[in-house]
C-alpha cells in the first residue's frame, strides 16, 4: 500500500528552495515518488497561517518513503532545504 508525505512550506530563500526542489524531485523519483498535489494556501480557517504552500507526495510504501528520507542523496541536499525554507514534513502510511 502507498504512503503520503505532506509538507507545509514557508520559503526563506527562493533561489535555494528552487534548487532543493529540483534536486529532490529527481531523488524522490528514484524511490517511486510522485508529487500529487501542490497549492498555495487560499485561507486559514483555523490555526495560524504559518506556511506558504503545501506539497503532497505519494510513495509506493512507507518503507520507500523512509528510504528516500534516509538516503545519502537526500541527506546531501538537506542543508539546501534548510537554507531555502522552513518545512514541516509528516508521513502517513495508507496501509495502516
Amino acid at each position: 500500500m502507498s504512503a503520503l508525505l505532506i509538507a507545509r512550506v514557508s520559503v526563506k530563500d527562493q533561489e535555494k528552495f528552487i534548487q532543493y526542489a529540483e534536486k529532490n524531485k529527481k531523488i524522490a523519483a528514484c524511490f517511486g515518488a510522485e508529487t500529487i498535489y501542490r497549492a498555495d494556501a487560499e485561507q486559514f480557517l483555523s490555526g495560524s497561517g504559518d506556511h506558504d504552500f503545501v506539497v503532497i507526495m505519494r510513495f509506493p510504501s512507507i518503507a520507500k518513503l523512509n528510504a528516500w528520507h534516509e538516503s545519502c542523496a537526500y541527506q546531501q541536499i538537506k542543508r539546501l532545504r534548510d537554507d531555502g525554507a522552513d518545512i514541516q514534513m509528516a508521513s502517513y502510511d495508507l496501509s495502516a
